[in-house]
């Protein structure tokens, strides 16, 4: 099973519309998780309907009508492996300990909101996953999505993928 994993789209604030490699992305996948920060409801629903799947939350710069539209929190299991997707876990010192707690029976905890892309196995084995923005990369180097494939019950191949900047005209 193929998994695409995006959060803080910001669409169309911080930009007009996903990147065209995201696109692919979501043709590609079983199923999409978003980890919130949409903005506006358009996305969602173009997502909705061009995905195979969509696990999704709202995040803290979403409107009435999205959260109307999905949990806080959602969880799901899939192929064997419990997953839940929120957008924002507080800050980073002391994250892994906290999740931990917060989340005892879950396999993977997709999230967002820092825009910083994260990867880290807790101490009692809980996968954390942040697949920063494609369309803000804040301070980072790049804009950034992840994508990973569940097969026989674990979740595997998680790879994060650099969006590289459009080149300007005149700039080849």
């Amino acid at each position: 099973m193929k998994l695409l994993l995006l959060a803080d789209t910001h669409v169309p604030k911080r930009a007009k519309k996903l990147p065209a490699e995201v696109w692919d992305a979501v043709d590609e996948a079983d199923v999409v998780i978003h980890a919130g920060d949409w903005v506006g409801l358009s996305l969602f629903e173009e997502l909705s309907a061009r995905s195979a799947r969509l696990i999704a939350c709202w995040g803290n710069n979403d409107g009435d009508e999205l959260r109307a539209r999905m949990p806080e929190r959602a969880d799901v299991t899939l192929g064997g492996v419990k997953i839940s997707v929120v957008h924002e876990t507080g800050s980073t010192p002391g994250r892994e300990k906290r999740m931990s707690a917060m989340y005892p029976d879950i396999d993977v905890l997709v999230f967002g909101h820092s825009h910083i892309p994260w990867d880290t196995v807790t101490g009692t084995g809980l996968r954390l996953l942040n697949p920063g923005s494609p369309t803000d990369r804040r301070r980072q180097p790049f804009c950034t999505y992840m994508t990973a494939v569940i097969e026989k019950s674990e979740l595997r191949e998680v790879v994060l993928h650099r969006i590289e900047p459009r080149l300007r005209s005149g700039d080849r």
